[in-house]
């Protein structure tokens, strides 16, 4: 028997923040941390890349990423939106 689990890595939020905070800012945490997530997905691609070319890549994102969660964890709002939007812009 299978039991039907959440592909969601982010599913425990739905569940139990909006009871909590706004929803706004709910939707905002959410949103960094799938970024986040992202991002750290694109960083073992540049760590991949032979002959260490994409070591710099994976360094400039680690420190973005180091950093939004470190604006996570101060529940800083404005440095969540600022680095939800740089993350959203990296490839």
């Amino acid at each position: 028997m299978t039991s039907a689990t959440s592909d969601d890595p982010l599913d425990f939020l739905s569940n139990s923040i909006h009871g909590t905070r706004p929803v706004e800012q709910t939707d905002l945490i959410q949103a960094l941390l799938y970024e986040i997530i992202r991002v750290k997905d694109l960083i073992k691609y540049y760590d991949e890349i032979p002959n260490g070319a994409g070591q710099l890549g994976a360094s400039i994102l680690n420190e973005l990423v180091s950093e939004a969660y470190q604006s996570l964890v101060n529940y800083d709002t404005e440095l969540m939106r600022k680095y939800y939007d740089l993350l959203q812009n990296c490839d």
